[in-house]
């Protein structure tokens, strides 16, 4: 794949430094294998999400979950256990560890995290600032005046 150079856009925009740092990442391989853990997303609401991976074999104590900067981490570590009472003739059960990144988008956040029959489900929930929402704005009727703010009113 080929490379692009974003450089030119930086000096003409502002704000958009997060979005060529995605689009440049675009193009580059993960890190560790993209097939495991099995994972899904799915839209369980207008604004609610849950992304649920497959992690047999590991608990709570093993699984680390980070949100930062519209980033999602869930990393997975076990620690080898020679416990065994007989001979491994074969190991099917993947116990390797893993890193998985997802990327949000903005105003999504984690709401909670369950380990339930082998699968980590992650909820997560898109809040958007009623800042942000779209408002009606009404439209005055021809010949009505605007009311005066009290603050005018008042010197």
């Amino acid at each position: 794949m080929r490379h692009v150079d974003f450089s030119p856009l930086y000096r003409s925009t502002v704000g958009f430094d997060r979005l060529f740092t995605l689009l440049d990442s675009l193009g580059q391989p993960e890190q560790a294998s993209p097939a495991y853990p099995p994972y899904n997303i799915e839209r369980t609401g207008e604004h609610d999400y849950r992304i649920s991976m497959a992690v047999a074999g590991f608990g709570e104590n093993d699984l680390e979950i980070e949100s930062k900067e519209n980033t999602l981490l869930v990393k997975g570590s076990q620690k080898k256990s020679e416990e065994t009472d007989g001979e491994m003739l074969f190991q099917g059960i993947a116990a390797r560890n893993f890193e998985r990144r997802f990327q949000l988008a903005d105003h999504v956040e984690v709401r909670n995290a369950r380990l339930e029959n082998g699968l980590l489900h992650i909820e997560l929930v898109r809040e958007i600032p009623e800042a942000m929402k779209a408002r009606k704005i009404s439209i005055l009727p021809a010949g009505s005046k605007q009311i005066e703010s009290k603050a005018k009113k008042a010197s």
